[in-house]
């Protein structure tokens, strides 16, 4: 029995206990914790007590629970899935993405009408009660069982100029960008990626583990004088997924010598 003799309530006592193990690899990671019982023993405490502290290294990230098999210590391992940021484009101009046939749609994708927010209009530039085209799609990656949130929003402005997205705006970014440049546009993107906690739909929809964040990447195509023509978002579970990028240097303007 591992005596406890810390400052702070039992419970926390015992969850730093516990903590100290997991840390020190004596619990070793997607490893199957000590049950409650044992745990009582080795602590010398109530089960009250146990489930506090299991409770606590939960919502840390540490523990996750899996209904009738017990608390399992969280994998700190490589994410399952890397996703690859980079556009490729064929030699007839077609749009290509890197993971685009990574991804199955798990259910019909649901188109609406909706109006930009403070962040989805300051990422378009646009003000806030802008109307725009939705489309959200729930998609998953049949090899991993990763589950991914994805929307695009288009500008009405953008859908006018071009009647094919006006008509059916629920098209994968790919073919957005091809009507888009077969409009004339030439496009460059921006791309943004935070990270914050789940809302509950969100995490019942991805389901997430206990304490884990999201990653949001929000992505803007831009057309003439670097003006957001439509924004595309992804949502997925940070445990799951890391993001790889291909980085190229910038081209330096050349200096103007004075005769």
């Amino acid at each position: 029995m591992s005596e406890i003799q810390r400052p702070g309530a039992l419970y926390q006592q015992v969850a730093a206990a516990i903590r100290e193990a997991i840390l020190s690899g004596e619990f070793a990671p997607d490893s199957l914790l000590p049950s409650e019982a044992q745990l009582m023993a080795r602590y010398g405490v109530s089960r009250p007590t146990v489930r506090n502290a299991i409770a606590a290294l939960r919502a840390e990230g540490l523990i996750d629970v899996r209904h009738g098999k017990g608390s399992f210590v969280r994998s700190s391992g490589h994410p399952v899935l890397t996703i690859d940021r980079r556009i490729s484009r064929t030699a007839e101009g077609k749009f290509v993405m890197p993971n685009g046939d990574i991804w199955q749609e798990a259910e019909e994708p649901s188109t609406y009408r909706t109006r930009t927010t403070k962040d989805t209009g300051r990422l378009l530039q646009l003000d806030t009660e802008e109307a725009l085209f939705g489309c959200d799609r729930l998609l998953i990656d049949p090899s991993t069982g990763t589950r991914a949130l994805h929307r695009t929003l288009i500008p009405f402005t953008t859908a006018e100029a071009v009647p094919l997205l006006a008509e059916e705006p629920c098209k994968r970014p790919a073919a957005i960008y091809w009507l888009l440049t077969q409009d004339g546009h030439r496009l460059t993107w921006t791309e943004t990626v935070r990270a914050h906690m789940p809302l509950p739909d969100e995490r019942t929809t991805l389901q997430l583990p206990d304490a884990t964040p999201i990653l949001h990447i929000a992505r803007v195509a831009h057309g003439a004088d670097d003006r957001p023509l439509f924004l595309e978002e992804l949502r997925l579970g940070a445990d799951r997924a890391e993001l790889a990028y291909r980085i190229t240097a910038d081209k330096q303007p050349t200096r103007r010598t004075r005769a």
